[in-house]
């Protein structure tokens, strides 16, 4: 906690001086008078008392410039700099240095943290007595601690109040008033400590610490005095953590079993109230839930057919009498009996009124087993602004971050195989045929399929994702090649380093949602790399900037003469990583996805919104992945150990809404508006369903105004396979496959024979879909 000497207070100044230095202001950085007092004490108490006789210069040199030995060359190392560094520094700079280094006990260096540490004050709320007390700290912190050494403190503090008093600093009234106050402070329970003003531990301050001792793996985080200014932003924060959380509880409470905590207290101790309450007390469970309403531990007291009576922690009784009816466990299978003992331990809110919040009965809650990870970031300057990494942070449930756990993407994954494609010269419009398709692989046979067991013919990729064709995707990633979907996936940060069998084309290899989540964001800001951070600046102990995450150039923000209305320009060097019309093609498609695809229903919101669902192999995992033109963000919904979570376990019914929620406040915060159309883009009205095209001015539902690329000629009445066998009875309108190649070009100028099929092995290893 650095502050400028000019923050720093003269009473505190003063205080310090007194105690320490009280020529300071005289001396050269050096002290005669005080080395010669110190070498006599030394030689009338035969070497017992040995003092430096340093000056508060001398002080700031030993810590800058010397080491700590205790050795007559040291001393007079300190004289010699002492001069030299007062010339370099002047009085106030050596004091701006020594206040904010200085080690004042209990892990606190330098004033400002120690009047937090002591008495959860800034500087300028300090008393003279505090002060005069912190001042005397200096000497041997290890014996000054305000109740355990409290006799010792009191005769030091009053020795430095009457130095300040002798020196002109304070009046003899108040010297009189400070010495007869006792020691307040924060270690002796007189004021709250700064601690409980901090937010509880959770998801975000957790990867906050981790990511900074990454940053810094030579620093100890716990003295280095680091200043770390946060990307979060609180009400988004509050945002991602309600909406996880009420659809977490919404799927537990829709499977109908009770589970309880597997806490109970012994039906004896029910009987004596205290008692039981002692227990409850110490019990290892979560206390940080606050949906809907503050979570409490609670003891089942008594159980009928009808009601339960409970003993609620931190409860005193009064109007709400703590009654669970048996209307409240209708949601449930089987009555109170099934599912309750005396001594149970448990979770109840009160439920209120909407309208006034009107207490209405005490409800039953339980912590739900199946668990998820929120995550939501600036599409531009990569700022995570929320992170939720389950239901709750605590470890009687989990300290588990699930926005970090490696899980299975699914279909949210297939974005990166169409990003490959278009950019290697297909289009929106481009035909694929989605027919059965069967794979040799380690001697069994793989057979991809589609969600709703279907098979659908020829296919445009605009359609394929909308509707997130299994089948097709495993036809256009043979045709791609799977070596370059690889290569695109590394290149946005999905995988280190990916596997390429055709299964993972289907989203087969494990990824994170933070990884996934930060990939899109380049599809949303037009094609560039963004890093993702929770940290936008560390600064040290001095106030110096030693880390900034943005290094984007304001290029015009000191410019007085800038035109009213006109932002400053940015210049950003940032690496592209596709093709600004191949990032604006795909996420068009992926807007299709939101407006009549598989999320169509599960997201409506006031501005332009793409995105994907993704689902595994038997619902074990769910996603969604979406973002307006300034803010992404992912869901992702299973069980730790994985395990199918049902029929409707879909990204689009488990994981858009919960986008669909948070999106609702961000928008209403930071707006959003049309996705940026790069100017090389060419439209051309193309049929949604067959990839013909159509007569400008048509109009009608099955119509979409495709981007081409300017001075490039679209490719019609070309259908691929992927080379794969055919079944003779499907609906198809044109040739599988034609004879001969087709050569295009690419997005960077280059020619690609894009129908001509990958010849990597592309074996899948597994049956994921």
């Amino acid at each position: 906690m650095f502050t400028p000497i000019e923050g720093i207070p003269d009473l505190v100044v003063h205080a310090f001086i007194s105690a320490e230095d009280k020529e300071f202001f005289e001396h050269d950085g050096y002290s005669v008078t005080a080395i010669l007092s110190a070498a006599r004490d030394f030689i009338t108490t035969g070497g017992q008392t040995v003092r430096g006789g340093s000056t508060i210069t001398q002080q700031v040199a030993k810590g800058l410039l010397l080491d700590g030995s205790r050795t007559i060359e040291r001393k007079v190392q300190e004289i010699i700099l002492a001069p030299r560094l007062e010339a370099v520094l002047g009085k106030q700079g050596v004091l701006e240095v020594y206040l904010n280094e200085i080690f004042l006990g209990q892990n606190s260096y330098g004033v400002t943290a120690a009047a937090r540490t002591y008495f959860n004050k800034t500087l300028s709320e300090l008393t003279p007595g505090e002060a005069a007390y912190l001042a005397s700290v200096t000497r041997r912190p290890s014996d000054m601690h305000p109740v355990r050494n409290r006799d010792v403190a009191l005769f030091r503090r009053n020795n430095t109040l009457r130095e300040m008093f002798e020196n002109g600093y304070i009046s003899e009234t108040n010297y009189e008033t400070e010495e007869d106050l006792p020691l307040l402070s924060v270690q002796g329970g007189d004021f709250p400590s700064y601690q409980v003003e901090r937010p509880d531990r959770d998801y975000f301050t957790a990867a906050i610490a981790n990511e900074v001792e990454g940053l810094f793996p030579d620093q100890e985080m716990g003295s280095a005095g680091l200043s770390i200014r946060a990307t979060v932003d609180e009400e988004l924060q509050a945002a991602a953590r309600d909406a996880l959380q009420r659809q977490l509880e919404t799927y537990d409470r829709g499977i109908g079993r009770w589970r309880g905590t597997g806490l109970t207290i012994p039906v004896e101790m029910l009987s004596d109230e205290e008692q039981w309450r002692a227990v409850l007390r110490s019990a290892p469970i979560i206390r940080t839930i606050s949906l809907e309403s503050q979570w409490f531990p609670a003891v089942v007291l008594d159980v009928d057919e009808t009601e339960m009576r409970m003993g609620i922690e931190g409860w005193v009784a009064g109007d709400e009498d703590p009654i669970v009816p048996r209307g409240d466990i209708e949601w449930m299978r089987g009555s109170f009996a099934d599912n309750f003992d005396a001594g149970d331990v448990v979770h109840v809110r009160r439920l209120t009124q909407d309208s006034d919040g009107a207490f209405i009965r005490w409800t039953l809650r339980q912590v739900p087993e199946v668990q998820g990870a929120f995550m939501a970031m600036d599409v531009n300057t990569g700022r995570v602004l929320a992170m939720q990494g389950g239901f709750g942070y605590e470890i009687v449930i989990s300290e588990l971050n699930r926005a970090y756990a490696q899980r299975q993407p699914g279909s949210a994954f297939k974005p990166f195989v169409f990003a490959a494609a278009l950019d290697s010269g297909y289009t929106p419009a481009t035909v694929v045929v989605d027919a059965p398709v069967e794979v040799s692989a380690g001697g069994e046979i793989w057979r991809p399929q589609n969600y709703s067991n279907q098979f659908y013919g020829p296919t445009p990729l605009r359609t394929g994702i909308e509707q997130s064709r299994n089948v097709m995707t495993v036809r256009l990633a043979q045709e791609v090649g799977m070596r370059v979907i690889a290569e695109y996936a590394e290149r946005f940060g999905v995988y280190d380093n990916m596997t390429a069998f055709l299964s993972a084309s289907l989203g087969s290899e494990e990824t994170t949602l933070y990884r996934l989540v930060a990939a899109y964001a380049m599809f949303a800001n037009g094609g560039e790399r963004v890093e993702p951070t929770l940290v936008d600046r560390v600064q040290d102990r001095f106030g110096d900037t030693i880390y900034r995450h943005d290094q984007r150039i304001c290029a015009e923000c000191s410019d007085a003469t800038l035109e009213q209305g006109r932002g400053p320009r940015i210049v950003s060097d940032r690496e592209r990583v596709m093709n600004a019309v191949t990032a604006y093609q795909l996420t068009s498609m992926l807007e299709g996805v939101v407006i009549r695809g598989t999320a169509r229903g599960a997201v409506n919101l006031p501005v332009p919104i793409a995105g994907k669902t993704g689902t595994t192999n038997d619902e074990k995992d769910a996603w969604f992945v979406g973002f307006s033109s300034n803010i992404v963000a992912g869901c992702y919904i299973g069980f730790d150990t994985p395990r199918p979570m049902g029929r409707g376990g879909s990204g689009g019914a488990l994981c858009a809404p919960v986008f669909n929620a948070f999106m609702e406040t961000a928008i209403a915060k930071y707006g959003g508006g049309a996705f940026a159309v790069p100017d090389e883009c060419m439209f051309i009205n193309i049929d949604r369903f067959t990839g013909a095209r159509l007569p400008d001015g048509v109009s009608g539902s099955n119509v979409v105004r495709e981007c081409f690329r300017i001075g490039e000629e679209p490719i019609f009445g070309i259908t691929f396979d992927g080379g794969f066998a055919m079944a003779a009875d499907l609906p198809l309108f044109e040739e599988a496959r034609p004879r001969d190649a087709v050569s295009v070009t690419t997005s960077d100028g280059n020619t690609a024979t894009i129908n001509s099929n990958a010849s990597f092995g592309s074996l899948s290893s597994g049956g994921l879909y």
